[in-house]
């Protein structure tokens, strides 16, 4: 399909990331926001980038993706329309799926299959369960499984998108009552994904914003936090 502005693509700023360790995601979408009407960027990766494509609509971009090789793909992205960044749009969504740079470590066609698979799961278009569902869905199977890392993830995101304090409140009574007390005061009540519940509610208490909760929690429990983050860090941080 021809749209009009290809002959637009060969002025895009080209950014390469393939050779990223960490997310990439973040700084994009922070490129992405400045970028002026009527223009473009050109994101170059070693499988197809398509989390992206979903966060920039959500900016005001369209989007078409042209495969190189087996291990280069270029998406290139045009703003059509000025849109505020906003966590409930989903463009700021907290915690991008950086996982997936772990498996491109391995090979880069088995990561374009787990975003394939992360596509089905969280972009599936006219999903019959909600995102905040699914949300608290895969935090509870994680919380089953003691994967406290995507546990916290989840809780986050989920709260980003309007889960409210009593909804948690539940949440976690119900992993008292079938996890049992022992394993809770144990395991869970030292974990991240816990303390940041407590923390929510300790705000919610005192009456801070929603948004201004959220930046707190992504600085205490973000990808700076050694025990969320998925990715493997040095210990000097590199």
């Amino acid at each position: 399909m021809t749209i009009d502005w290809e002959n637009k693509k060969p002025a895009f700023t080209v950014i390469d990331v393939r050779k990223f360790t960490s997310s990439f995601l973040p700084m994009i979408l922070r490129k992405a926001q400045q970028v002026d009407l009527n223009n473009g960027i050109c994101v170059v990766q070693s499988f197809e980038p398509k989390p992206l494509y979903s966060a920039l609509k959500d900016l005001g971009f369209e989007h078409s993706t042209e495969k190189v090789s087996d291990h280069e793909y270029r998406a290139y992205f045009y703003r059509t329309e000025m849109k505020k960044i906003t966590y409930e749009s989903g463009a700021d969504l907290p915690f991008k799926p950086t996982a997936i740079l772990n498996y491109k470590v391995i090979d880069d066609l088995l990561a374009g299959t787990v975003v394939d698979f992360w596509e089905l799961m969280w972009e599936k278009e006219d999903a019959a369960i909600d995102l905040k569902t699914k949300l608290l869905l895969s935090m509870s199977n994680a919380m089953g499984a003691s994967r406290f890392r995507q546990a916290t993830r989840e809780l986050i995101k989920a709260y980003s998108l309007g889960v409210t304090v009593a909804e948690l409140d539940e949440l976690f009574t119900l992993f008292a009552w079938n996890q049992g007390i022992g394993h809770f005061s144990s395991e869970i009540g030292p974990s991240p994904v816990f303390g940041a519940y407590k923390l929510i509610k300790k705000r919610e208490q005192e009456g801070l914003d929603r948004r201004k909760i959220i930046d707190e929690i992504m600085e205490a429990f973000g990808d700076k936090n050694p025990a969320v983050d998925p990715l493997y860090r040095k210990k000097t941080g590199q």
